[in-house]
């Protein structure tokens, strides 16, 4: 099992191409960090604009540490966006914060792969965490349990997987928002959106390689089940 060469052949082409996108997306964050905004909005100031937009004032934009750590807390109604994206009057940070306030927006109509995001989320903690060593040990042992063991590992972490399909209609939407309201609002010019597509389309091809690790793992595990019964 440690040792399987069939494991590379599942896991070696979407780690590359999470390799890949976590490169485009520091260098396309990198790149677009320097370039400001003509509007002189950074995007703290792009983030609350956004939510004043959309009747959300009763959502915090916040300043957290970490770079790239941004992220929109739903249970908190709290905006928190890292240190330079918060601050600096950039392309990258406003393309970031209206992301982020995409989210909320998401929140507040109700969007269902959203809601649904959520629901999973306890049970993809678990799955993704136990549902690899529940499924090893289950092909370790041998008979019925054993089966049964490696069958419950391949559910928990099936779970995963769906998570991940689930995420990337949340992050394209999210993405979409942004850039229409970025140019709406006068937050940056239609030129400037060069910069904040770079930064977006980048940051959503990772969640693509994400989904691709996750299914790629499910049908290896799936793979070396039919051998077993076989």
């Amino acid at each position: 099992m440690y040792f399987d060469p069939l494991y590379f052949v599942f896991a070696l082409p979407p780690m590359l191409l999470g390799l890949w996108a976590q490169f485009r997306v520091k260098s396309a964050f990198n790149k677009y960090s320097h370039v400001r905004t003509n509007s002189g909005i950074n995007g703290a100031q792009a983030a609350r604009k956004l939510l004043e937009r959309g009747g959300l004032g009763n959502v915090t934009v916040e300043a957290t540490r970490g770079m790239l750590s941004d992220h929109y807390d739903p249970r908190h109604k709290a905006l928190r966006l890292s240190e330079e994206v918060y601050s600096l009057p950039s392309i990258a940070s406003v393309g970031v914060a209206a992301h982020e306030a995409g989210h909320a927006l998401q929140d507040k109509t109700g969007y269902l792969p959203l809601q649904i995001r959520s629901i999973m989320v306890p049970a993809v903690s678990i799955g993704s965490n136990m549902g690899p060593i529940i499924f090893m040990v289950g092909m370790f042992m041998a008979g019925t349990l054993g089966t049964t063991l490696a069958w419950a590992g391949i559910i928990l972490f099936a779970a995963t997987a769906l998570f991940a399909l689930v995420t990337l209609p949340v992050e394209f939407d999210a993405s979409r928002r942004a850039k229409e309201l970025l140019v709406s609002q006068g937050i940056v010019s239609p030129a400037e959106m060069q910069g904040v597509n770079a930064v977006l389309n980048a940051a959503a091809l990772t969640y693509v390689a994400a989904a691709a690790q996750a299914i790629m793992q499910l049908v290896y595990f799936l793979t070396v089940m039919n051998r077993r019964n076989s």
